[in-house]
């Protein structure tokens, strides 16, 4: 898909499909618009057409005039006053979906100057892409779903240039966790997902590093290793690396939850916990391989980027870790099994030690950890835990400029007497209540105190059962837009 900029008058464009989004006070002068464009479509037969539109309502049109039909699709945005981005993606969003199956050139009119320019040109453009987003790979007779492949941006006098070279990279970077996350777990198993890494970081000039059992084994990763013991297919732990051209400014490590499938091991998952749904307990991973993905094209200046996964399946049989088992991680601490169907934490505190055992200057994880995060916060926003005031601003923001809901929650430090153990240093969960906190606090105990840490709760928000926004039904890719973000300014941090 070509995205572009049209910046001369909409008198002059040639295509034959426009989407136009519409605030309450514009009807009539949208009817101005079109008399006077090069649509040649004579007063008589707009008259008798409302084009106004409630905010998140869509009108689509189709214009007949002596030569030819034209289709217009009018997007109702509502007051000036109250018009943020996200009023400005779902529109477009919603624009985009309702254009799937033409195939001639769509051009794209919205209130441009309500906004800066690169801000709501990226918004617009990933608003386009992932919105008509379908993951067909695994149907017997896929049919491509048709949908324009040049679009036009019309009405920006400035072309920014910035904002639509990374729109594609960005996108693709989506797209990857998408498919990772998607695909089920016969197809991604801990090797494959090790393998897709290895795929995009050779094809995007990455380094890379991934340890097999034995390696894990000599590194003393015995909490990881555990949760790998119940699987026939043994585990890879996946280490990509970013280095820029120019000098270091930033050191950044990624960590992501990498269970390709979690049957809660001897707690098995029952009833409404969807076992069937656990191919996407590796959501975490497939936003930080997303990431990777992304930089590795957009390549930003001054910041080493770590990319970290301890891939494996939870799964039962005679050699599976059981409740009331003790595991030591690879930092000393001893661990009571009070509940396997608590793996992903103790997946995580391997890599979050191996994580600081590099000396970053900060540490993010993103885990699809905790059915409390989703009771608390729902499907669309993700729980944000850091004790670090200035990284919570920094995921905040990123957050907030691409569209993604994050909330930041509370360390609560009295809720580690929680996880106290009478045998252990420390047992993998807590009481049932504030179950979300007492998780990120465990995840705590594995990072080195002096590096400031951030700990991502994705559980609620990637996957998704509505075509909503820039989301499909299936797999969101949430966390890429949101670390990219950070990541092509943190040397700016």
């Amino acid at each position: 898909m070509q995205i572009s900029i049209y910046s001369q008058d909409l008198k002059t464009w040639d295509g034959k499909t426009l989407m136009i989004g519409v605030l309450d006070q514009e009807g009539e002068n949208l009817k101005n618009l079109l008399e006077q464009s090069n649509f040649q479509i004579n007063k008589k037969v707009l008259d008798g057409k409302d084009f106004k539109v409630k905010k998140g309502a869509l009108k689509k049109l189709q214009i007949v005039d002596s030569h030819e039909i034209k289709t217009i699709i009018i997007l109702g945005l509502g007051e000036k006053d109250e018009l943020n981005l996200d009023d400005i993606r779902n529109a477009v969003a919603m624009g985009s979906r309702a254009s799937i199956g033409l195939t001639e050139k769509i051009g794209i009119i919205i209130p441009w100057e309500s906004f800066e320019a690169n801000a709501i040109v990226k918004a617009v453009g990933e608003s386009v892409r992932l919105s008509t987003f379908k993951d067909l790979r695994f149907k017997s007779d896929p049919k491509k779903q048709k949908f324009p492949q040049k679009v036009e941006l019309i009405g920006l006098v400035n072309e920014p240039k910035e904002a639509l070279d990374q729109v594609k990279p960005i996108c693709e970077g989506v797209e990857v966790a998408r498919e990772l996350v998607g695909a089920p777990a016969n197809n991604l198993t801990p090797e494959e997902l090790a393998n897709q890494a290895v795929l995009i970081a050779k094809n995007f000039g990455l380094s890379y590093k991934i340890l097999s059992q034995k390696d894990c084994d000599q590194l003393g990763m015995g909490s990881y290793l555990a949760v790998a013991k119940g699987s026939d297919l043994p585990p890879k732990f996946i280490h990509l690396t970013y280095s820029p051209n120019d000098e270091i400014k930033r050191k950044i490590v990624l960590v992501g939850k990498g269970l390709t499938f979690d049957s809660g091991g001897y707690n098995l998952k029952v009833g409404a916990s969807q076992i069937e749904k656990m191919k996407y307990d590796m959501g975490g991973s497939a936003a930080v391989i997303g990431t990777a993905r992304a930089i590795g094209e957009l390549k930003p200046k001054g910041v080493e980027i770590h990319f970290v996964v301890a891939a494996c399946e939870n799964m039962i049989n005679g050699s599976a870790f059981h409740p009331g088992d003790i595991v030591k991680a690879s930092n000393g601490k001893t661990i009571e099994i009070n509940n396997t169907d608590a793996e992903g934490r103790l997946t995580l505190a391997d890599a979050l030690v191996y994580a600081s055992k590099l000396r970053p200057d900060t540490i993010i994880d993103l885990a699809t950890l905790t059915g409390a995060c989703v009771i608390a916060l729902g499907e669309e926003i993700a729980g944000l835990w850091t004790e670090n005031d200035q990284l919570a601003n920094e995921i905040k923001k990123s957050a907030e400029s691409t569209g993604e809901g994050i909330w930041r929650m509370p360390m609560q430090k009295s809720y580690k007497s929680g996880l106290k153990s009478q045998l252990a240093d420390l047992q993998n969960t807590g009481p049932r209540a504030g179950g979300s906190i007492t998780a990120a606090l465990f995840l705590k105990e594995f990072v080195d105190s002096n590096i400031p840490w951030a700990h991502i709760d994705i559980a609620g928000t990637c996957w998704t059962e509505k075509n909503r926004g820039l989301n499909t039904i299936g797999a969101t890719g949430y966390g890429v837009r949101t670390l990219v973000e950070l990541l092509i300014n943190s040397n700016k941090s």
